[in-house]
This record gives C-alpha cells, sequence and structure tokens, in this order.
C-alpha cells in the first residue's frame, strides 16, 4: 500500500517545498511536483529507533541548500544506505536508499508546515527483512 499526498491537514505540499534540521543548520529544497509519495514507517533497526514517516524522492529532486558541511552520514549493516543528520540537533533530514540508490528518502516532519502526526493510516514496510539482506 503506498500513500501519496497533496496536502495535510490544510497545509499543500508545494512543488519546491523546504525541509529542514531541528535547529535550522541544515536546509533542503525538495522538488515533490506529485505531493509527497510512497509514505511509509520501516521496522528496520534504525527506523525504528528513529520513529519517522520517511517518503521518497529521486536523487535529483533533493537539493541542499545550506549546511551539508554540518551533515553527519551514518551507515550500518551492508553500508548501502546513507543516513544522514544534523551533527548539531540531531536531526535525520534524508538518506540514500540500499533498495534504490536513485532514490532518497526523507523524514517527513522535516517539511515545512508540515504535522506528520496528522496523516493517517502510514504502512509499515518490512526492513527486518530487507530483500538486500538476503
Amino acid at each position: 500500500m503506498s500513500i501519496n499526498l497533496k496536502a495535510v491537514d490544510g497545509v499543500e505540499i508545494q512543488q519546491k517545498h523546504k525541509a529542514s534540521c531541528h535547529c535550522g543548520a541544515v536546509e533542503i529544497e525538495l522538488t515533490l511536483p506529485n505531493g509527497i509519495i510512497d509514505l511509509r514507517r520501516c521496522d528496520c533497526s534504525l527506523c525504528r529507533r528513529k520513529g519517522i514517516i520517511s517518503a521518497a524522492i529521486p536523487a535529483s529532486g533533493i537539493h541542499i541548500i545550506k549546511g551539508e558541511d554540518t551533515l553527519t552520514l551514518y551507515q550500518f549493516n551492508t553500508k548501502a544506505a546513507k543516513h544522514y543528520f544534523c551533527s548539531l540537533c540531531g536531526i535525520y533530514t534524508h538518506h540514500q536508499r540500499r533498495s534504490n540508490a536513485d532514490q532518497y528518502g526523507f523524514n517527513v516532519a522535516c517539511l515545512e508546515g508540515i504535522n506528520p502526526l496528522k496523516i493517517p493510516d502510514i504502512p509499515t514496510s518490512d526492513g527486518v527483512n530487507h530483500p538486500s539482506d538476503r
């Protein structure tokens, strides 16, 4: 099941939507011509602990406006995925997906004006049994 959103709780998703970490040191511009697509939670060991809702975007659709030098990279297990966090406030902003290196996942809670707690029925993908682990 895939959820695609053009608005969340009355806030329209812009075609070029800004995202940021908590302290504002990292700012990202996301190209979202079809709204937020492929929303999901993941039950892998890292995502369970992060507790975030992520969404997919082509690699060409993410542009770091500010704070690239503030981002910290974290990798584990197969080291195929690249998870990025603000080194100042610790907020996970985005990651390069291991299932498709031409896509990024981004933290929906980092989108300007969006409250992810207002999004109902987010599916959970099986990250515990990820195909790249077999």
